[in-house]
């Protein structure tokens, strides 16, 4: 089987048009697409293991942090916004309409499960959302959770934006650029969570389980969010902003606040830049 990267640089399907070949194609690519930045991850989850013996410095989880809100801030802007925003040029001045709801759409979903679901973030004793009998364990892997679900949602919009084809300003190359983005940040945010439990006194077995569970829920939004294409269609301007919304909220509401913690430090943002620049990069050098 060839590389996903080129499987997917030729495929220009108008959604509203299937055929049934067509439509076996939209599928396989988009298996293909999902299967690349699952396997990014899994060996980014086998490099961790290797790792897993020592304990994770705090300058070092400054910096794996600030570099995967980097990475979600450019990703927002250069690969959701700036296209929901091309895409609506026909409202003329009112161009920034979709983007300007879609985000407070984004973030109010994301506040909302911030308040339904139990979660406890890394370096903090007292747990959010409802009260449960959950262990530290299983909230730490909801809090991750939480953060994954509009990355695996963003994913899955620019891939309904790239099959779409015809006047969408989103190719094949920007959808590709994303997940590459989403995939390489994915091994920071694995490591933040799943190096301080082994450290804390978990078992490699339990550790490495947390950091998986955390992130199977990004390639399902990723799926659900391609298998429901005629719906957004439509209004995908709105949709990529509220992609764009959700993943802005957890990088204010939980990234930057965990990246500033305690001892002063610059080290999270330049980490931050770094991953904003090479985001950036991947999407011009892509689109």
């Amino acid at each position: 089987m060839g590389s996903p990267i080129i499987q997917n640089v030729n495929i220009h399907l108008h959604i509203d048009n299937l055929t049934y070949y067509q439509y076996i194609i939209y599928q396989y690519e988009c298996t293909n697409t999902l299967s690349f930045t699952t396997t990014f991850r899994n060996q980014s989850w086998v490099m961790l293991r290797v790792f897993l013996r020592k304990e994770l410095k705090r300058p070092v989880e400054r910096g794996l942090i600030g570099f995967a809100a980097g990475v979600m801030v450019a990703a927002s802007v250069w690969s959701l916004l700036i296209p929901a925003i091309e895409m609506s040029e026909h409202l003329n001045s009112f161009a920034f309409l979709p983007g300007f709801i879609g985000m407070w759409v984004g973030a109010l979903f994301l506040l909302a499960l911030d308040k339904l679901i139990p979660h406890l973030h890394l370096q903090s004793d007292t747990p959010e959302g409802p009260k449960t009998n959950l262990g530290r364990l299983a909230m730490l892997i909801l809090a991750v959770t939480l953060h994954n679900i509009p990355e695996g949602i963003a994913v899955g919009a620019i891939l309904v934006g790239a099959l779409e084809g015809g006047n969408s300003p989103i190719s094949d190359s920007v959808a590709i650029s994303l997940a590459l983005g989403i995939a390489i940040q994915n091994f920071p945010e694995g490591a933040v969570i799943s190096m301080p439990l082994k450290a804390s006194g978990k078992t490699k077995l339990k550790a490495f389980t947390a950091g998986v569970l955390s992130g199977i829920v990004e390639p399902i939004a990723t799926l659900l969010t391609v298998l429901f294409s005629s719906l957004i269609v439509p209004i995908l301007p709105y949709f990529l902003s509220f992609a764009a919304g959700a993943m802005i909220f957890v990088v204010v509401e939980e990234l930057i606040p965990e990246m500033s913690e305690g001892e002063h430090s610059n080290i999270g943002v330049i980490a931050f830049t770094f991953g904003f620049t090479l985001m950036m990069a991947l999407d011009v050098a892509f689109g």
